[in-house]
């Protein structure tokens, strides 16, 4: 195979059944990437080699997406990922998944059969035995999205928000700083999890109520009280030892989740503090507040 400018954009976006991924192949369009869905994994980098040469300067880039409905795809896409990367031209790969109710609530809108179902599997013994296949393909990812909450506007706000950070970046550990609210649920691409109900909650104040962790007051009333002077900094020391070692393992990113009962106050202001001394560190770091606005 030739080999392909390592300045080439190539993405592939793939995921569970139902979780978005056409939804995403289209985000990429509108921005100007030229997709393809479900070409065979064995031809990607024949199809990346032929872009790269004919009209990789037509498009800002190429996205291919992958799933179970190809029929070489549990045997051929961790070799087409090596070769792609050896030719010069790794790829990003974004992986989108939702819980399982979730997916097959939207099945039963669509009214169309899960790939699984033609093995013999009832749908959510699909759903979930299509998870577990695709299970080394969702480690391998730079960015796992959880579309279980998500409207189609939203996944395609999210997506353009997080690919922004991504762009441009090479193959190196991403870390993505999240803050939520226990109330609607622990976010599922979580590796690692600290739970901050402790801290002094501003919600009871009636004055402090309105503002966010965005807003001084309430970073002042969290994390000035003697319970936030006194955990912050152990955590930041905590994160700043334990993210080497992930990096050394060969991680592709760490999702470090950050949860108060609502998402709105305590969560947030220390998400913020801790993206503030990750990127000052040196780190490609990117930061959400899932649950500020419903909190």
């Amino acid at each position: 195979m030739s080999q392909t400018p390592p300045t080439l954009p190539v993405v592939v976006v793939t995921g569970l059944s139902g979780s978005g991924k056409s939804t995403a192949l289209n985000v990429f369009e509108d921005l100007g990437y030229f997709c393809v869905d479900g070409l065979p994994a064995s031809l990607m980098p024949k199809l990346v080699s032929l872009f790269a040469g004919h009209d990789g300067n037509r498009y800002r880039g190429l996205v291919l997406g992958m799933d179970m409905r190809q029929a070489d795809f549990e045997a051929g896409w961790e070799g087409a990922l090596t070769e792609l990367g050896e030719s010069g031209t790794p790829p990003q790969i974004i992986f989108t998944e939702a819980a399982t109710p979730e997916i097959m609530r939207r099945y039963a809108t669509t009214r169309r059969p899960h790939p699984l179902e033609t093995e013999g599997y009832g749908l959510g013994e699909a759903v979930e035995e299509e998870r577990r296949r695709m299970a080394p393909l969702r480690d391998a990812a730079g960015l796992v999205m959880d579309t279980t909450d998500f409207s189609v506007h939203d996944l395609r706000r999210q997506l353009q928000d997080k690919w922004k950070f991504m762009e441009g970046q090479g193959p190196s550990m991403k870390v993505h700083i999240m803050s939520f609210g226990f109330k609607y649920g622990i976010p599922t691409e979580s590796d690692l999890l600290f739970d901050l109900r402790f801290l002094p909650n501003p919600y009871f104040d009636p004055l402090l109520k309105p503002f966010s962790g965005q807003d001084k007051p309430i970073v002042e009333y969290v994390l000035g009280s003697e319970e936030g002077r006194a955990f912050l900094p152990k955590l930041e020391t905590f994160l700043m030892d334990l993210i080497p070692l992930y990096a050394r393992e060969g991680r592709y990113r760490l999702t470090i989740s950050l949860g108060c009962t609502g998402g709105r106050h305590r969560s947030v202001a220390t998400a913020e503090a801790v993206f503030d001394t990750l990127r000052k560190a040196g780190y490609t770091v990117s930061l959400e507040h899932r649950h500020i606005e419903k909190g």
